[in-house]
């Protein structure tokens, strides 16, 4: 077995929203279920992340703002996205 790098399309991008009005947004991406642990805990409700500055938005339970979208909260620690298999 050699140690050769993860196959690049198999590595989920350094950053990435839900919010189809976001320029971070990528349905391709989106479809293969992208997961995201955060300080080593599985998190399911993430709208975003970004791995490099070290913080996910996750929602704030179902309160909306004055648009209708969803509030989040923005928390710093480490993440990992992956794809679920």
């Amino acid at each position: 077995m050699t140690d050769t790098p993860a196959n690049p399309s198999d590595t989920p991008p350094d950053r990435l929203s839900t919010n189809p009005d976001s320029p971070y947004y990528d349905e391709a991406v989106l479809a293969r279920d992208v997961g995201v642990r955060f300080k080593g805990v599985e998190k399911n409700n993430v709208d975003e992340y970004c791995v490099s500055e070290g913080w996910v938005r996750v929602t704030a339970g179902n309160s909306k703002d004055r648009h209708g979208n969803p509030l989040t909260i923005k928390l710093t620690g480490k993440v990992e996205p992956y794809f679920r298999t």
